[in-house]
């Protein structure tokens, strides 16, 4: 993944549940850029796609927001 942490700069690893920085420990998730929501993940055959509930449909990987993931991770 060529993300970089917003807070660090470093790579950021894909998770189940979004992305994570190693090295300053945040975790993020995959976001609605149209209304900020967290979007739901779909995997089939080895795909994934993002689909928001909230009216926006599929949203494209090139305009996933990634937004600080609640703290009960």
């Amino acid at each position: 993944m060529d993300r970089l942490c917003p807070h660090c700069q470093q790579p950021l690893t894909t998770t189940d549940n979004g992305v994570f920085c190693p090295h300053c420990h945040h975790h993020f998730t995959a976001c609605c850029p149209d209304c900020q929501q967290p979007l739901n993940v779909l995997k089939a055959c080895g795909a994934t796609d993002y689909f928001c509930q909230h009216g926006h449909g599929l949203i494209s990987k090139k305009r996933l927001l990634w937004l600080p993931a609640p703290e009960n991770h």
